[in-house]
């Protein structure tokens, strides 16, 4: 199998298939665009962010019936956005808004055996580890690294949904030998996933940090960020604790900026964040929404 990444320009059957997948997938939803530009603006407040939800009907009655569910268990119903935000904190209503978001987007294809209860939970771990950690590692912005941890994935989605013949292919041999599903993807598509996602992420003029963090997130010495050091170390946590997607196992050895920027290897930095019960029974519930 090729360790070597084929794409692109001097492929052009290839980057016309890939550029018609990705410009079918539906648009990510204007409220969760704007949530994510707030994320760029250090001067934005919870008013903010409360005016964009309630522009999207949708997105505020999921998020209400989240937040009223016994899950929170809060004294007392809630019927406004404003009023969640208050009691739940403006990171934790952001988070769960782009949750929300990135879920209606699983692919529904039956042919490409794509789990989407399996692809959310490592999605959803994998961006409250990237947070959490985040919150003690140099530069990183949580909230950004929460955002990048969830969306990592989503190239996967693109193939599951437009080529679901090839994403099965991948899937059964990433099931059966224990290859990386993005391996197993560069060999049947001929590009892993970490590319295809970066090019919905162009489409969908996401911020260049997050961007680029799910362009490398393969080969992350590539980009030697907090946010990639943060986002590629969840990944493989997440893999560790049993919450693949695919036949993918964690990667033991780690690259030198990533360690060097967090201290440590995947036993030492799973030991550094301490008890992550909290953060996997909230992807747990939000998994099955």
């Amino acid at each position: 199998m090729q360790n070597e990444n084929p794409m692109t320009l001097d492929n052009p059957e290839l980057s016309r298939e890939l550029a018609a997948a990705v410009d079918s997938m539906p648009a990510f939803p204007k409220s969760s665009q704007a949530i994510l530009a707030l994320t760029q603006d250090v001067s934005c407040s919870p008013k903010d962010l409360v005016q964009i939800i309630e522009k999207d009907p949708i997105v505020t009655v999921k998020v209400l019936r989240v937040v009223n569910s016994a899950y929170y268990c809060l004294p007392s119903p809630i019927s406004s956005i404003d009023h969640a935000v208050v009691f739940l904190g403006f990171n934790t209503i952001k988070n769960l808004a782009l949750s929300i978001s990135s879920m209606c987007m699983a692919p529904s294809n039956p042919m490409a055996r794509f789990d989407g209860q399996r692809y959310l939970m490592h999605s959803l771990t994998t961006a409250g580890f990237a947070k959490k950690l985040a919150a003690r590692v140099g530069t990183a912005e949580p909230s950004e690294c929460y955002i990048a941890g969830l969306l990592h994935d989503f190239g996967k989605v693109v193939v599951a949904q437009f080529m679901p013949a090839k994403f099965r292919k991948a899937l059964e041999m990433s099931l059966w030998s224990g290859t990386p599903l993005h391996l197993a993807l560069r060999e049947t598509v001929g590009v892993d996933d970490a590319a295809i996602g970066a090019m919905l992420a162009e489409k969908w003029r996401f911020p260049t940090n997050l961007t680029e963090t799910i362009r490398h997130l393969h080969d992350p010495q590539q980009i030697d960020t907090d946010m990639m050091s943060c986002v590629f170390a969840s990944n493989q946590i997440s893999k560790h604790l049993g919450f693949d997607f695919g036949g993918s196992s964690a990667q033991e050895s780690w690259p030198s900026t990533v360690l060097s920027r967090l201290g440590g290897d995947l036993a030492q930095t799973l030991a550094s964040l301490g008890d992550l019960t909290p953060i996997i029974d909230e992807a747990k519930y939000f998994s099955k929404l």
